[in-house]
């Protein structure tokens, strides 16, 4: 029934189609005819024009008339008659009709005007019905200089037209109507082999053999999207929120148990002794160190690092190795020591003065020197033989991490050919044609290309990179499956947005949001009235603190009713104080705090409270529970993690979080106020409209963006990669059976 109501419903619509053309076809052909017609007896006045104005201006009536004879012996001008200017007929052939005499169409005629333009008199026209039919009416001025003597009135036949027009409207619906079937044949049989085609595929696919080359897109797709369901999934279902169990099951299943090695310069634990002499453990402030360590924490592994506190070495053991955490033994921590020289070149040098603001689009020019290179190529050697020292079997898995270590995977390749090394790049990666601006670009990309898979941020990250090996390096690229093959390996390149510890840990122990309000409130010297802002950096250039200031500044400008009734809390802890762009940064930032302090501070009230310090993670949750608004003014930020740190600490979901949109966090946490920082008036803006926004929109704000995080955490992250990973090592293992197992091999793309 259906079926037989639709190709009833598609023969309406194809007989609406003809019809409604059929009826373009027609009045078009009647236009182009008219036109044709007025054209004719413009022509056929023009031919006796002289004769005309001869017998008109000697007032020979009869040498009119035998003129006018001359133009009627066309089969198709029925009849012709001379207009005196003044509407009397000057002469007409036999059979002129009365109702078109010069008396009656004279007036008409006569009304038109010459064109100012053209200086010309022009030709009437008319369609007009008679006894014998339609006929064709024109009226042709006839001139002598300048003066118009009158005008020649000629009929045409008409029925001519008339059978060509119907003519035509049933060749329009004939060829409509073999079009249609013609159509639907050809659709019929097009869908019968198409279908016979993929049966037979299907039957192939089913029977173990491979699919045909149409078919092969499709079976690639569906492949996909099975193996992201069975990474996703565990024996207890899909749906399951990922936790650290539920990571440290997925890795025993995948891993069989295996460590994991993990090279990052940052170390998640500081031993440095104090001033009274004690040795006290801090966590540095790090995105990568707050997303990592709670991984490390799910399974046994190892984590490679720099050791920079001054008690590091007092109490690792002789190869720089320690049990971590501290009262949990978790995993090892494996430290590399650095001479100063060392720690200059590699870290503040090329690291942190070149690579840093080259990928940062925040104003800071890049600073490449030759000496810094070459330290950073010997201390990248140096964390591989660490890396290669702490491997126990002939394909570990190793994730190194970030800017510091582009030179490691190649280095580990070329040792352990069959490792499955992961590499994570945690900040952004600029566009190629800026990434050239690195004296040493193409050794960074073939350091990188030594990876098994590549990860980002974000997708825009992955293009750029892929864009760059495409610019600057002979490689293949299928960017269908994000893959590039160079020197016959292969580097899957994925975005892969990390997140943070969820359920966040340290909620367990931490005091109620009113309690931790009045403590830091009496902490602070602020008013319990007073709403409270909040922002938490390392002191970095790139995470617009001067910009956020400048927009608190504004906000008090604009909206005096929050003067003496907002404070903003920036807890900004000091980076990398060995580069003077640092060192000139906190000047700057003191001084802007001090600069609007005295200018909106009175009494005991201070709008702004800038502290310069380290934070250890306990005390940075008290703040975020605190918190009215937490503003994030990142100028790039390959994430960003403090706007997953503020949402994971905020169970009452209170609170709003303001965002930049040039971080990569932006991109998911939506229902954020996301504001350019450095438009002042908009983020001055948001913060007012912050500091008013109800409770009930807050909630259902914050709701929505707790919501995300549970399902996207840290496990989330880490659990795709490292499952990826070991897939991907699989096809390895059974590509080893078939091949030398010493020897590069192109890896196969999941």
């Amino acid at each position: 029934m259906k079926e037989s109501l639709r190709a009833i419903l598609v023969l309406l619509l194809l007989g609406l189609l003809a019809w409604g053309t059929s009826r373009l076809v027609d009045k078009t052909s009647r236009t182009w005819f008219e036109q044709d017609v007025t054209r004719k007896a413009t022509l056929a006045v023009s031919r006796v024009h002289d004769d005309l104005v001869r017998g008109w201006t000697s007032d020979d009536r009869a040498d009119v008339g035998r003129t006018l004879g001359d133009i009627a012996r066309d089969a198709r001008i029925l009849a012709a008659a001379a207009c005196g200017e003044d509407g009397g007929t000057i002469a007409a052939t036999p059979g002129y009709p009365q109702p078109l005499a010069c008396e009656r169409v004279g007036p008409r005629i006569s009304s038109a005007r010459r064109d100012p333009q053209t200086g010309e008199w022009p030709t009437w026209s008319r369609l007009m019905d008679l006894d014998g039919g339609r006929v064709h009416v024109s009226a042709v001025p006839v001139e002598a200089g300048d003066h118009r003597l009158g005008f020649v009135v000629l009929l045409q036949d008409m029925t001519y037209a008339d059978l060509r027009a119907e003519t035509s409207r049933r060749f329009t619906l004939a060829a409509f109507g073999i079009l249609a079937v013609a159509a639907s044949l050809a659709t019929a049989l097009a869908t019968r082999f198409s279908w016979r085609n993929w049966t037979s595929d299907l039957r192939r696919i089913l029977r173990g053999k491979p699919p045909s080359r149409a078919f092969q897109p499709i079976v690639r797709d569906v492949r996909d999207l099975a193996e992201q369901i069975a990474s996703e999934s565990l024996s207890e279902g899909r749906g399951v929120a990922w936790t650290a169990d539920r990571l440290r099951r997925n890795l025993r299943r995948y891993l069989h148990g295996e460590k994991v090695i993990i090279l990052a310069n940052r170390e998640p634990y500081i031993h440095d002794r104090g001033p009274d002499g004690t040795i006290r453990v801090l966590h540095p402030a790090s995105g990568l160190v707050t997303a990592l360590e709670p991984v490390m924490r799910a399974f046994s592994g190892v984590w490679v690092a720099h050791g920079g506190g001054s008690a590091d070495r007092e109490v690792s053991d002789r190869a720089g190795r320690i049990r971590v955490p501290p009262g949990e033994e978790s995993y090892a921590l494996r430290r590399v020591w650095l001479t100063p020289e060392e720690e200059k070149g590699y870290y503040y040098g090329f690291s942190n003065e070149g690579l840093w603001p080259l990928c940062h689009i925040a104003h800071t020019r890049p600073v490449f020197r030759g000496e810094d290179w070459s330290v950073y190529q010997s201390v990248n050697r140096k964390f591989a033989d660490a890396v290669c020292a702490e491997v126990d079997t002939p394909d570990p898995i190793i994730f190194v991490q970030d800017y510091h270590f582009a030179l490691v995977p190649r280095i580990i390749r070329e040792r352990l050919p069959r490792a499955m090394i992961l590499s994570f790049w945690h900040i952004p990666w600029p566009n190629s044609e800026n990434f050239e601006i690195c004296p040493w670009h193409k050794e960074l990309l073939h350091g990188m290309l030594g990876s098994s898979i590549l990860g980002f941020h974000i997708r825009l990250h992955c293009n750029n990179f892929i864009d760059s090996v495409d610019r600057y390096l002979e490689a293949r690229i299928d960017r269908e499956s994000r893959a590039v093959i160079h020197r016959g390996w292969t580097t899957l390149v994925r975005a892969y947005p990390i997140s943070v510890d969820w359920p966040n840990r340290l909620l367990k122990d931490a005091p109620p949001v009113d309690r931790c309000r009045r403590e830091v409130f009496e902490e602070y010297g602020v008013a319990p009235d007073v709403l409270l802002g909040l922002g938490v950096d390392r002191l970095d250039y790139t995470k617009g603190i001067e910009e956020r200031l400048l927009a608190v500044e504004r906000l008090l400008e604009r909206f005096p009713q929050f003067r003496g009734r907002f404070t903003f809390v920036q807890i900004a802890a000091p980076s990398r104080t060995a580069i003077d762009r640092y060192r000139g940064l906190r000047q700057s930032v003191e001084e802007l705090a001090d600069r609007i302090n005295r200018k909106f501070g009175q009494g005991s009230y201070r709008p702004l409270v800038l502290k310069i310090e380290h934070y250890e993670p306990p005390e940075i949750l008290r703040l975020y529970r605190a918190a009215d608004v937490c503003y994030i003014s990142s100028l790039h930020d390959g994430m960003n993690l403090v706007a997953k740190e503020f949402l994971s600490a905020r169970d009452d979901e209170r609170g709003v979080l303001i965002l930049s949109c040039f971080t990569g966090a932006a991109r998911e946490l939506t229902e954020a106020l996301i504001v350019n920082p450095y438009d002042l008036e908009q983020s001055s803006a948001a913060l007012a409209a912050a500091l008013e926004m109800s409770p009930e929109e807050q909630q259902e704000r914050m709701h929505a963006m707790r919501l995300y995080l549970s399902e996207f955490n840290v496990y989330r992250w880490a659990g795709q990669m490292l499952v990826d990973a070991a897939r991907l090592r699989q096809r390895h293992q059974v590509s080893d059976r078939l091949s030398d197992p010493t020897g590069p091999r192109e890896t196969v793309t999941p």
